[in-house]
């Protein structure tokens, strides 16, 4: 529960405006990676490689802000490319 003094209730008021934004973010995230698996499922190589290079744009955006961790934003990119390079065979 937040104190009463002015400065703690904006700081929780920040919060929530980020949380929300950040939540925004990581749907957008899911489903671009969606659609790339959808894609490859499909057989479709090049509707996957367009969603791919939307999802990695989405990640890599989100890993500089912060929001995703640049680990996470690295094995994500890493396993759908792989699933992408797997139509090709």
């Amino acid at each position: 529960m937040a104190t009463t003094n002015k400065s703690a209730e904006k700081r929780n008021r920040q919060g929530e405006k980020r949380r929300l934004q950040n939540k925004t973010v990581k749907t957008s995230i899911r489903s671009s990676a969606k659609k790339v698996a959808v894609a490859a499922q499909g057989k479709d190589k090049p509707q996957a490689e367009t969603a791919l290079k939307d999802m990695i744009k989405r990640i890599d955006t989100a890993a500089r802000k912060g929001i995703v961790s640049k680990n996470a934003a690295a094995r994500k990119k890493s396993r759908m490319q792989k699933l992408v390079n797997s139509l090709n065979a």
